[in-house]
Parts: structure tokens; C-alpha cells; sequence
């Protein structure tokens, strides 16, 4: 079999078999899968070992998948939950990601005004009660981003979408969450929803997008047997 097609059984097989697994399974064995597949590729264009290696990266990268893997837990679905009952009739829209995340995408009418960093008194309850949920489930690591429309230079967007982000980062740690568990970005003007030439597109592309995940957990490592004198 060619080195490369373990790879792509891989992933398929990975994708194939998630039909009938419950929510929190499916994140684990795509982590695996695809895992799995980077690891085949690894074996495969390291040199030598034939078919045994490329299987024996499969084998290594499907552990590593399994690690990296979110998991959509019970927790994570009661946040969700949560927040779609905190957001309703805001224009606030959570869903889950393809890879297990919680997502938030807050558009600009009640987050920020134009030009500006500074949290609008609308979005204050709604990250009041996200800070709550967050709070309930602390294994979760969150990524907060910013972006702008393509109003202006790059030198000012840029800059303005990550402050937007480390704004949001703020206010959350203000009410309790670890400054640990965030990682924030500015993306500027460079990833619209929709293209900037109307009014009511660039408002959908001024936003901050918040991410939560739950690592899948590693497990334990056997241990060596210990030598007896």
C-alpha cells in the first residue's frame, strides 16, 4: 500500500466511524483520526521503513490526536445552553465548531464603537454571565480574536482588533477567570464574513469571535516495572 494512503484511511476512517457516537466521542476519535493521518505522513516522508513506518506514525500520531482532540463534554453543552439563553435576541450567535469548540461572534453594534476598544454597556451582562460559565468548568482554555472591516490601514486595524480582543480578555479576568487560560489576536480587516461594500457588510466584519475549548485529556503513561534486588 502506498506510504501516503494510510494516512488518508486514516482520516476516513476516523470520519466514517463518527455517525453513530455520541458528541463527546466524536471529538476524540477525529483528534485520533486525523492524528493518525499526520503521524502516517510523518513515517512516510522521514525515509526508510517501508510500510512499517508509516503505520507505526499512524499509530504514534493517533495517540497524539487523542490528546489534542476537544472534547464536547456535558459541561460544554451546558454552557452552550447557557449562553444562548443569555444572548437571546442580542444578535450574539453560539454554536459549536466542527473541532468541539464553544464559539461566541459578537457583532460590532453591541461590542464596540467604530474606531474604538472600549466594551459598550451592552455586552457587559453577556460576558458577566460568560465569565459564570467559565467559572464552572476550569479545565477550558479560551481564545478571544478581533476584527475590523476594512475601513482605514492596515496600521490602525490591526492593532485596534487585538485591542478589542485584550479588552474582552480584561473585563473577563476582572470577574475572576485566569489570565492563563486566554490567548487573544488581532486579525484587522483580513478575514471579512462577507465583502466590504455596503454599510451593513462591513458592520457583520467588525466583531470579536470567542472560542472555548475542553483539551481532550492525556492518559496516564504506564509505568516501567521496577527492578527487584
Amino acid at each position: 500500500m502506498n506510504k501516503l494512503t494510510v494516512a488518508t484511511l486514516a482520516i476516513a476512517l476516523s470520519a466514517a466511524g463518527c455517525s453513530d457516537m455520541s458528541a463527546t466521542q466524536r471529538g476524540t476519535a477525529t483528534g485520533a483520526g486525523v492524528g493518525a493521518g499526520v503521524g502516517a505522513i510523518l513515517g512516510a516522508t522521514t525515509g526508510g521503513g517501508g510500510g512499517g513506518r508509516a503505520a507505526g506514525g499512524a499509530a504514534i500520531g493517533g495517540a497524539l490526536g487523542a490528546v489534542i482532540g476537544n472534547v464536547w463534554s456535558t459541561r460544554m453543552e451546558n454552557q452552550k445552553r447557557a449562553m444562548q439563553q443569555a444572548t437571546q435576541g442580542t444578535g450574539v450567535e453560539v454554536s459549536q465548531t466542527a473541532d468541539n469548540r464553544l464559539k461566541l461572534e459578537i457583532p460590532s453594534d453591541i461590542s464596540f464603537d467604530t474606531g474604538r476598544a472600549d466594551i459598550k454597556p451592552n455586552l457587559r451582562p453577556i460576558l458577566d454571565r460568560f465569565s459564570a460559565t467559565l467559572a464552572e468548568n476550569t479545565a477550558t482554555v479560551i481564545t478571544i480574536i478581533g476584527h475590523t472591516d476594512n475601513t482605514g490601514s492596515d496600521a490602525i486595524n490591526d492593532p485596534l482588533s487585538l485591542q478589542r480582543a485584550i479588552h474582552t480578555r480584561d473585563y473577563l479576568s476582572a470577574r475572576g477567570v485566569s489570565p492563563s487560560r486566554f490567548s487573544v489576536s488581532g486579525r484587522g480587516s483580513h478575514e471579512p464574513l462577507a465583502a466590504n461594500d455596503t454599510a451593513a457588510n462591513r458592520a457583520r466584519n467588525r466583531r470579536v469571535e470567542i472560542f472555548v475549548a475542553e483539551p481532550q485529556a492525556q492518559a496516564p503513561q504506564p509505568q516501567p516495572p521496577q527492578q527487584r534486588y
